[in-house]
């Protein structure tokens, strides 16, 4: 019998980029009672938490530890004894200097169940994003991962630096970016050539990663005048000199650039996507949410006559969902369609429908008499009735088309979006930092609710960000709340407001 309560899951993160975390590694976060997460896992995966789950920092910056390890396993073993799953998210792999081992000792010594969930390790990650492979024919066919984080107690004598300095395979040296002068001159001290090529890679996967490139005896002069500070990663070896040709992910059109999503996470799928595909950062701060309408009798009522309609107009992927998640519940089906003509105004919509099997008629996105007309196939729609299963306050011009026609509409809220107020996991605190690029809009509701949320300290914040929203309705209310719209999508898409955003920054550079 599998234990529900009561256990901790040792689980990978990954080096930065949150997509990197294991399937199986993000089914437990969802599980979650309590997730007790490093400084060095990506703070969206907590958006992947329940909304009831307990959220515990116990991270380690600039040297200072929020908690002990002592406390940490302590604290995990308290959780699990409340019969609670006690997810541990450590940033890269549990077992590669993530003290997962030690953590997985205490959770033994008292007897509490655990699991170990593998994560992406950043000697693997960050040097695929750093475009430098670790292994190759020509180049290196051993691999060493060694600490630059050295116990006080024991300085570096754990190190053997003459067998590492003599290796031929490539050298990964993690947690080092305070002794790098100190590993650098170790290595050149043992016999490692001076002209071996070196890379120090910080914040490797994510939107500020920074790649350093030189040799041995040059890197001293970067050290020297720039800030490398935690977390950071050393390669060294000739596969170094790869990043010329493999280079990928700094390469990308919207690389180093963080992009605000306001609306809910299922609703975010795709631009999600297509941000990180051009090297963007997405960063989850859900504003609005979306419920069931207060009352459904309406909807009831006309599902008992959907015969009685001659057309049916979806104008959302929501819509679609919760019309036949109600049509479900009724204990009816699409077969209630079968005389009824299905129209859908709007991608998603369209998909949601054709998901279904249902032949769709699409409305085009341009909404005008004619336009309308010709989509419809030139009816005669006056007389005819149609049912609009809408968001509660949907934009009245569909509507008012085909009253204009002459068409019966009933217009009938299948849905509502209210606002939401998402739990903070770092968004107000990389607003003020000045780390946020750009901020996006999809709807008036998201500019209104989003603005709500922010503290008055943090509006002047808003000033070093884009405002990018997609249509003129969505501008319009981000501008009559004194925001400067810097980027407008006419295309009411994801892939529209991606494009957008990608041709600003391109037109920049220009």
């Amino acid at each position: 019998m599998i234990n529900k309560k009561g256990q901790v899951i040792l689980v990978g993160a990954g080096p930065g980029d949150e997509d990197l975390i294991t399937v199986k590694g993000k089914s437990w976060l969802e599980r979650a009672d309590v997730v007790i997460y490093d400084h060095l896992a990506n703070k969206n995966l907590n958006q992947y938490a329940r909304q009831d789950a307990e959220l515990i920092y116990a991270g380690k910056k600039s040297g200072r530890a929020t908690l002990t390890q002592d406390q940490i396993n302590a604290l995990l073993v308290k959780k699990a004894r409340e019969e609670k799953i006690v997810v541990r998210l450590k940033g890269g792999d549990p077992f590669i200097f993530g003290r997962g081992g030690e953590e997985a000792q205490a959770l033994d010594k008292a007897g509490i169940p655990f699991a170990i969930v593998p994560g992406v390790t950043s000697p693997i990650g960050v040097s695929a994003y750093a475009g430098i492979p670790l292994t190759h024919r020509d180049f290196a066919s051993s691999v060493s991962i060694i600490t630059g984080s050295l116990r006080s107690t024991k300085k570096d004598h754990q190190i053997d630096w003459s067998t590492v300095a003599a290796s031929t395979g490539t050298l990964v040296f993690l947690m080092g970016a305070r002794k790098l002068g100190f590993i650098v001159d170790q290595l050149i001290k043992y016999g490692k050539p001076t002209d071996t090529p070196i890379a120090v890679i910080q914040w490797g996967s994510t939107p500020k990663q920074k790649t350093w490139t030189g040799t041995l005896s040059s890197i001293g002069e970067t050290i020297n005048r720039e800030v490398i500070s935690p977390p950071a990663l050393t390669i060294v070896g000739e596969v170094v000199k790869l990043k010329k040709t493999v280079d990928w992910f700094e390469q990308l059109p919207l690389f180093g650039k963080s992009v605000v999503l306001t609306r809910p996470m299922d609703q975010s799928e795709n631009l999600k996507s297509l941000l990180r595909e051009n090297g963007a950062s997405p960063v989850f701060f859900p504003v609005i949410q979306d419920y069931p309408p207060d009352d459904w009798e309406p909807l009831d009522k006309a599902l008992m006559g959907l015969s009685d309609y001659d057309g049916i107009f979806f104008t959302s992927g929501k819509g679609v969902q919760y019309f036949f998640d109600r049509l479900r519940e009724k204990k009816m089906d699409i077969r209630e369609l079968k005389d009824v003509e299905v129209y859908a105004h709007g991608t998603k919509a369209r998909q949601a429908l054709e998901n279904l099997g249902l032949r769709v008629i699409s409305i085009s996105n341009i909404l005008d008499t004619n336009t309308l007309k010709k989509d419809m196939g030139n009816l005669n729609i006056s007389g005819n009735s149609y049912l609009l299963p809408r968001v509660a306050g949907a934009p009245e011009q569909l509507p008012r088309l085909l009253l204009d026609l002459g068409a019966v509409v009933d217009n009938i809220s299948v849905y509502q979006t209210l606002p939401f107020t998402p739990r903070d996991t770092g968004f107000f605190e990389s607003l003020e930092s000045g780390e946020i690029d750009v901020i996006t809009f999809t709807s008036a509701e998201t500019v209104s609710n989003f603005y709500k949320l922010i503290p008055e300290n943090l509006l002047p914040c808003l000033k070093n960000s884009l405002i990018a929203c997609i249509g003129p309705v969505t501008a319009t209310a981000a501008k009559s709340l004194g925001l400067k719209v810097a980027i407008k999508s006419t295309q009411v898409t994801s892939a529209g407001l991606v494009e957008a955003i990608e041709q600003y920054y391109t037109t920049l550079q220009l």
